[in-house]
């Protein structure tokens, strides 16, 4: 598996991420995605982005990485790390959309963090899986995973 969405570019449709995760799957695999239960109803739509995105109905988003060297890495030192590098963490939309379009970018040990939304508190949104299907959840910003790195991509055009 690469660590690099093929064709190394996605369509993003911005939408509200608890209708958006239902949409997704684990390659080969028909169980829906879901919200984890540690976010109250409605919560996931209250993690902006903190980057910035192209204000359009939908965008592109190129060069995109799941960001596996950042696992075992706290979130705040990886998205530090990213943007040296003149990259941005991609957002809960983006994660969304990468594996709607790619679901084999999500893999057992290989999940990652959407650093590029926020709600204002300490919480990294993150996609992993749970129970044979894509969950939708949070982690601190300041604890590292071994299964989760920071997601980013290279550029956004609307």
């Amino acid at each position: 598996m690469r660590d690099k969405a093929s064709g190394n570019f996605i369509l993003v449709i911005p939408a509200d991420p608890a209708q958006a995760v239902a949409h997704t799957t684990l390659a080969g695999k028909s169980k829906p995605g879901r919200i984890d239960r540690n976010f109250k109803p409605g919560e996931p739509k209250n993690f902006v982005p903190v980057v910035e995105v192209p204000k359009a109905k939908a965008y592109l988003v190129f060069d995109v990485d799941r960001g596996e060297e950042y696992r075992n890495v706290r979130p705040e030192d990886a998205v530090a790390a990213i943007t040296a590098r003149g990259r941005s963490p991609l957002t809960i939309e983006e994660g969304l959309a990468l594996i709607t379009h790619h679901p084999e970018m999500l893999e057992k040990n290989k999940c990652f963090m959407l650093a590029g939304s926020r709600c204002g508190d300490r919480r990294v949104p993150a996609l992993w899986i749970s129970e044979g299907a894509p969950k939708l959840g949070w982690c601190w910003a300041g604890n590292p995973h071994t299964w989760l790195g920071t997601a980013s991509a290279a550029s956004r055009l609307g």
